[in-house]
């Protein structure tokens, strides 16, 4: 069985090949909490067959629980095929791969050394709900986007847990974004992420869901595109098309880096 550590600009994953293996065992809350504390991860993620896509990804937050969708962890998932040797069936090197909320797409656009540039299909995003601090949306996961005039600033550790159990979001809780919108355009995002119970260096979802909040501020009507910065200094950009409430053609562009095998 081959296991290897990757980051997504900075959101970081144990990744397992259990192909040829029955892997019950690694899919037990008691042994995703240790392999993550054990290689300080982000989360675990499984890959295996699939009957009806190039393969299947399995993602489990730290703290066991899994059923959600991870935007970075689709696309080291895309990364972490290629390097075991797993062609997309399709003639345009496109993969095709089940994750816990459907069906995605996925394809490396660059590759130097061990860090490959990955764009990934989203799910449609449809309808989101106002509150006074911010945006609530589903990206494949719950997502509180708050905006801030300095995301820098915000003790993150202190006013994440407050909103990420508001009554409001209960009883599954939520994702929290700060937000701050940069000089150049971009969009500084800093994320506290539920299952982790604590701030992670970069998330896709919730990169995509501040994304999408952006929009819905700005008006934006038909295509859009806005890049967001993660802690690492790594950038992410979310291309998407939009109808009134609803968002299609939802992608996920940026880095993968392999940091080597377990």
């Amino acid at each position: 069985m081959k296991s290897y550590r990757y980051s997504g600009a900075g959101n970081s994953f144990v990744m397992m090949d259990i192909r040829a293996i029955d892997a019950a065992r690694f899919r037990s809350a008691a042994m995703v909490r240790s392999l993550c504390s054990l290689n300080s991860t982000d989360g675990l993620i499984l890959i295996d067959a699939a009957k009806d896509a190039d393969f299947r990804m399995e993602f489990y937050n730290p703290d066991g629980t899994s059923g959600m969708m991870c935007g970075n962890g689709g696309r080291c998932t895309v990364a972490f095929a290629d390097l075991l040797g797993i062609h997309p069936a399709a003639a345009d090197g496109v993969y095709r791969f089940e994750a816990p909320d459907g069906i995605h797409t996925g394809k490396i656009l660059s590759h130097m050394g061990e860090t490959k540039s990955v764009v990934i299909s989203m799910g449609d995003v449809d309808g989101y709900e106002r509150h006074p601090e911010g945006l609530f949306l589903n990206t494949g996961t719950r997502h509180f986007v708050v905006w801030v005039p300095d995301a820098e600033a915000i003790d993150i550790a202190a006013e994440g847990p407050v909103l990420r159990h508001d009554a409001r979001f209960a009883p599954e809780g939520t994702n929290v974004n700060f937000v701050t919108r940069m000089a150049d355009g971009r969009l500084r995002v800093r994320t506290f992420e539920k299952g982790v119970e604590a701030e992670t260096l970069s998330c896709g979802t919730g990169s995509v869901a501040s994304a999408l909040a952006a929009a819905i501020e700005d008006g934006v009507s038909g295509e859009g595109s806005y890049t967001v910065l993660a802690s690492t200094g790594d950038t992410l950009t979310i291309d998407f098309n939009r109808s009134g409430d609803r968002f299609t053609d939802v992608r996920l562009t940026g880095p993968t880096l392999c940091e080597g095998e377990l």
